[in-house]
């Protein structure tokens, strides 16, 4: 590993530090440090049901010549003949890509498309006004929430020309694209999220892809271009001393400013290090973590940063009841409306933060399986519940949503589950401890999680994921911009997952398991998630 030139230690082999890590290929010598036994961060894929299921990163979110992670995926060769079309990388959908689908209403009956269509057109329509905002030293609203609420708010006495009912249709529409809006944002709320900097995000043209080998490959592709050694797994981070003047035994001639000790003793000293750990590592560590203490600029973007809970649930069934044609069957609380506030009863409702599934495609690849998505405390709250809980919960749901079709008769039900479950986060993730720091639900810590069916020790410093069979708002004074930790068009990464673990079915237990005590989709048009 030594050559001329600068020696550098990463910390993290997430997609960040094997960036990195190819970036620096050749010009020095490397040592990539990853708490965890396997590299990819918060990109995680590992087998579900017939297929795979990514309990992280979903899409690429615009995949053409302006998208890094979709050009490295051309050069590695691990996309589909259709994603690498030309005509798909120029299609501008505007951060929206169509998606074939289906809404249903709580009355248990299909929504009337037409005023679907127009309330999303709507909703749309008043997102891309805040763009008018960026820059802006005085926006009429803090949050992007609020000014959403106040242009809904102006629109209601024309909405739907007049007829109440349809107009309370449209307005539960609504809410539900704030709940969408939530996932895409990786937060609890849209109130917590600033309306000034949200125009900063841009979408790329091209129709969203997925990796038929999974998103994982990328990540074990990048890590087998380098050279053999450079990645130390089961190596977490004590400390990182970067102020000093370090020499190796028996060479006192060269002088190293940073030294690098891991929690079993093992020392590198550097001349750079670079850190690519999570952000909620560094809210609860970065005192005690960097040796001086970090400048009072850096601690204060790391205490003002925020990050949200976004959490997939995968359900597999033996024969689907959705059309063949449908890719997204969306749901609508009839009764709910943007400009009331919702109950915050979370152990009642919590599933009500659904914001519908997705349809694994194709069926012949990943069998009959729907993806859901649930961001914010809600979604803190399911990681709370046991794997028959939630699956009661979602079988709940599709059969109100259902209620008016004989789409689900009494059996089968669901027949597995498995979710993006991070019992343990990373090491350090929290929701954010100051009210008012970040865009994340303020003041909340996670709840410790009841005991699953299974779990798997994660590969992720602290996560783990489980699957098993089935058993027959408040606004801070300062909203910030929100970062997301969603699957779908995130402002930063989305959740991870681990590795090697299979799924329960039918009574089956992994031999590995042990027992133990977070725009989803692509940016949906009805839509869906980075």
């Amino acid at each position: 590993m030594e050559s001329s030139g600068p020696r550098v230690v990463a910390v993290g082999a997430g997609l960040a530090g094997l960036g990195a890590a190819q970036r620096l290929r050749g010009h020095g010598s490397l040592r990539l440090l990853e708490a965890a036994a396997r590299a990819g961060g918060r990109v995680c894929t590992r087998p579900f049901a017939s297929g795979l299921a990514e309990m992280g990163a979903h899409w690429i979110h615009g995949p053409s010549p302006g998208n890094p992670v979709f050009c490295l995926a051309s050069r590695y060769g691990l996309l589909g003949p259709e994603a690498a079309r030309e005509e798909n990388q120029q299609v501008e959908a505007g951060g929206h890509p169509p998606m074939p689908s289906v809404t249903y209403g709580s009355s248990g009956k299909v929504l009337n498309p037409k005023a679907v269509r127009e309330a999303r057109d709507l909703f749309y329509a008043v997102l891309a006004s805040t763009r008018a905002f960026q820059g802006s030293k005085e926006p009429p609203w803090p949050s992007v929430g609020q000014y959403v609420r106040a242009e809904i708010a102006r629109t209601v006495p024309t909405m739907a020309r007049g007829q109440e009912d349809a107009r309370r249709l449209q307005l539960a529409v609504l809410a539900a694209c704030l709940k969408l809006e939530c996932c895409i944002s990786g937060t609890h709320s849209m109130d917590l999220v600033g309306l000034e900097p949200f125009g900063e995000y841009v979408s790329l043209p091209g129709l969203d892809c997925t990796f038929p080998g999974g998103y994982s490959s990328l990540a074990e592709r990048l890590l087998s271009d380098l050279p053999e050694g450079t990645v130390l797994f089961n190596k977490a981070v004590r400390t990182i001393q970067w102020q000093g003047s370090f020499r190796e035994e028996g060479d006192d001639a060269r002088v190293f400013p940073v030294r690098v000790e891991c929690e079993d003793g093992d020392v590198f000293l550097a001349d750079h290090v670079i850190i690519t750990v999570p952000l909620g590592f560094l809210k609860e560590h970065h005192q005690e973590f960097f040796q001086p203490p970090l400048p009072e600029r850096k601690a204060r973007a790391i205490r003002n940063l925020g990050f949200g809970t976004n959490n997939k649930i995968f359900l597999e069934f033996e024969q689907p009841f959705w059309e063949p044609e449908q890719q997204l069957l969306e749901v609508v609380w009839e009764d709910e409306s943007p400009l009331e506030e919702p109950d915050a009863d979370l152990e009642a409702n919590w599933f009500k933060k659904l914001i519908g599934f997705v349809v694994l495609q194709p069926p012949e690849q990943h069998g009959h399986v729907l993806c859901g998505f649930i961001a914010g405390k809600e979604s803190e709250h399911m990681e709370t519940l046991s794997d028959a809980e939630v699956l009661s919960a979602m079988t709940r749901v599709l059969r109100t949503m259902t209620g008016a079709r004989p789409a689900l008769p009494a059996r089968p039900l669901p027949r597995a589950i498995c979710r993006s479950y991070p019992e343990l986060r990373p090491q350090g993730i929290r929701a954010c401890p100051r009210p008012g720091a970040c865009s994340a639900p303020a003041g909340t810590a996670l709840p410790t999680p009841a005991a699953p069916t299974a779990t798997w020790p994660s590969a992720a410093r602290g996560t783990t994921s489980m699957c098993s069979h089935s058993p027959c708002p408040r606004t801070p004074a300062t909203p910030g911009p929100c970062s997301s930790c969603s699957p779908a068009r995130p402002r930063t990464a989305p959740s991870t997952p681990p590795p090697t673990a299979r799924c329960c079915r039918a009574g089956e237990r992994p031999s590995d398991s042990t027992s133990s005590s977070r725009r989803p989709s692509p940016r949906l048009s009805p839509e869906a998630a980075k």
